[in-house]
Parts: structure tokens; C-alpha cells; sequence
């Protein structure tokens, strides 16, 4: 584990129950890092699903981070005004949060961590996982690479015969990605190919 402190980086996710586990389990690597996570939630995460309930996974974050999670517009405004924190990374990102960000909108907890953070020049890094990448989704994706601050995990189809338009983030590259971010760069390459192929 790193003792050394690397700073403090807001840490949310969003709805895509299926790759919370994975999520976290970038979180628990930025920890070991030497990073701090400040958590938020999105109103979706806080919902019970077949995955779990919306407070096992509020305590999930709260035990991984030390800090109670921020998962109302009040708490997370402050993020960037105060230089809480360095960075902020999405993930999971969902294709309705990606829709958000695209649009500019900030009537989540999440999108307006991101108002926050970017309006103080810090970097989004975002973890996509979506049903629709390559659908519905696919447009809000491009215009955000067409964005200032914003930067993405490497990600790739996670099932291409069941679900052909499904985008999942590779989250062990997580940590990477990150690095990069906050150097100004996006971590290549984005895109990757089938595993296993």
C-alpha cells in the first residue's frame, strides 16, 4: 500500500448496477494508490435493485472512502468553488448520466459535481458503461470528446453477440486513465479490441 498522499479526487457513480462491483474495485486500487475519494452517488445508484440495495452500496463507499457520500446538489456544489478536489471520475458513467453531460445539464448530483469541478479546470474522467454506446448513446459519447476537461477510461463492446451496442470500460485501466487526465492527455488506446479474439 502507498503511504505517500496523492491528493484528493471526487469519486461517483451512477446507476449501471451490473459494473459497480468493478467500479469499486478501481476505487479501492486509487485508495491503496495514496489518493483520497471524496464519493457521490447519483440519485439511480440510491435505488434497490436484483444487484442490491441503494444503502449496501452507500456503505460500500462510505467503508472504501472514509467519507459519507455526497448525493444531493448542495453537497457537491462546493467541489470545485473550494478546490475540494483534483479531479472527478464517472464510473460507472450511464448512458442517461453521459446524456446529461452532453447536454450540459446539471440536475444530478453527479452532472453537477462535473459543472463544479470543470469550471475550476479540473478533469472529468469518465468510465462509460451503457447499453446503447453504440446506439442512442453513441452521439453524447462523441460530443464529449469533442470537450475541454473531459477524458475517458479505455472502454469496448463487453458482450458483441448478445449485446451489440453495449460500451463497457475496461476499469482496471482505471488508475491510468487518471494519470493521464490530469496531465492533459487521454490514456490510448481509447477504444479497445474484443478480448479473447
Amino acid at each position: 500500500m502507498n503511504t505517500q498522499k496523492r491528493g484528493t479526487i471526487a469519486f461517483a457513480v451512477c446507476g449501471s448496477f451490473c459494473t459497480l462491483d468493478a467500479a469499486l474495485a478501481a476505487a479501492e486500487t486509487l485508495t491503496r494508490q495514496g489518493w483520497e475519494l471524496l464519493p457521490i452517488m447519483s440519485f439511480a445508484a440510491g435505488q434497490d435493485t436484483r444487484f442490491g440495495t441503494g444503502k449496501h452500496w452507500k456503505d460500500r463507499l462510505e467503508a472504501l472512502t472514509g467519507h459519507a457520500v455526497r448525493d444531493t446538489l448542495q453537497a457537491v456544489e462546493p467541489l470545485g468553488p473550494q478546490r475540494l478536489a483534483r479531479a472527478l471520475v464517472i464510473a460507472p458513467c450511464t448512458g442517461a448520466t453521459l446524456a446529461r453531460l452532453a447536454a450540459g445539464l446539471s440536475d444530478t448530483p453527479v452532472t453537477l459535481a462535473a459543472k463544479s469541478l470543470l469550471r475550476v479546470g479540473c478533469p472529468v474522467v469518465v468510465g462509460i458503461s451503457t447499453n446503447d454506446g453504440l446506439g442512442a448513446s453513441g452521439e453524447n459519447l462523441a460530443r464529449l470528446f469533442q470537450r475541454k476537461h473531459y477524458f475517458f477510461v479505455p472502454y469496448g463492446q463487453d458482450d458483441p453477440i448478445q449485446k451489440p451496442s453495449s460500451l463497457k470500460a475496461d476499469f482496471s485501466s482505471l488508475p491510468a486513465a487518471l494519470e493521464a487526465a490530469l496531465q492533459g492527455r487521454q490514456l490510448q488506446p481509447v477504444l479497445l479490441g474484443q478480448r479473447g479474439a
